[in-house]
């Protein structure tokens, strides 16, 4: 029996595209990803030129322009205190930005080191995810009022909350993915090789669990920044004068009716942000999850 011909030896087949390009082409194809990548890169851009786009003190009173509805002169109108509305809203995305990157770092590191610890070790499984679960428990936005009201209103502390509210979310996602990897029989060779777990984790199975631990930090980035601006409207967030989305509709609220465009610029800005970062992410798990590419 003649042996098969080895086609892309001879040439016949192309050499294999690696995974990485192919799941950008697909990013790349996909129309909500595109849409929600666009959506989220005007407020990313908004909040990286700020000193440039908007060079006015966003705390400045001009008492003589309160109340300015939105013109050529001033583009977003004006507050209470005459106070730009363009630049308190660029300089508010900015901080969301920061806020929304630093809470999405500490669960990446925290979350993944926690799920680790817990899918790889099965003696700490059971204390660490008993803990997970206690946490997971209380609704995160009470949870992220409560350890504020403990820490206190401010930047550094809001970071702190959402991320000790949001930490053990992840790592109960890396956590189910590492128990299902080290199962595998690449995991089960290195083992019987003498790998230590360390190496184990940080060559093996940790680089195969990303795919999940991406998609739910997109979500987590639009979590963050939704919930810092509630906790900014409730007061508990950064303290005024400080510009954030939640400050500036705290303020606005008192004059829905006469000023509108107070309350009504930062809730579309909120809006956005939370739904190209929604949109992201979907199209992140379209495309990473191998379960739904299977049923496609």
């Amino acid at each position: 029996m003649a042996a098969e011909p080895d086609l892309a030896a001879e040439g016949l087949l192309g050499p294999r595209e690696h995974p990485a390009r192919i799941a950008l082409r697909r990013l790349l194809h996909h129309r909500l990803f595109m849409l929600g990548a666009v959506l989220f890169g005007i407020i990313l851009v908004l909040g990286i030129l700020a000193p440039v786009i908007a060079p006015v003190d966003p705390d400045r009173l001009v008492m003589r322009d309160r109340f300015l509805p939105p013109s050529f002169a001033h583009w977003f109108g004006t507050d209470n205190f005459g106070r730009s509305l363009w630049s308190r809203v660029v300089w508010g995305a900015q901080l969301s930005m920061f806020i929304g990157g630093a809470v999405v770092a500490i669960n990446a590191i925290a979350g993944t080191l926690i799920g680790a610890v817990a899918g790889y070790f099965r003696p700490l499984d059971n204390i660490l995810m008993r803990i997970n679960d206690a946490m997971m428990a209380f609704p995160p936005v009470l949870l992220a009022i409560g350890v504020t009201a403990v820490l206190g209103p401010s930047v550094n502390d809001v970071i702190i909350a959402l991320g000790i509210v949001y930490t053990p979310r992840t790592a109960r996602i890396v956590r189910a993915s590492v128990i299902v990897l080290r199962e595998m029989e690449y995991v089960q060779a290195a083992v019987a090789a003498g790998a230590g777990h360390w190496r184990i984790l940080r060559r093996h199975i940790l680089p195969n669990a990303m795919a999940p631990l991406i998609v739910q930090l997109s979500f987590l980035f639009a979590y963050a920044v939704l919930t810092e601006a509630t906790l900014s409207f409730l007061g508990l967030g950064a303290v005024p004068p400080t510009p954030t989305w939640g400050n500036i509709m705290a303020e606005g609220r008192q004059y829905m009716t006469d000023a509108p465009w107070i309350i009504a610029i930062p809730g579309v800005a909120l809006m956005i942000t939370v739904l190209g970062l929604n949109l992201l992410g979907d199209g992140l798990r379209d495309v990473l999850d191998p379960r739904l590419r299977i049923q496609q």
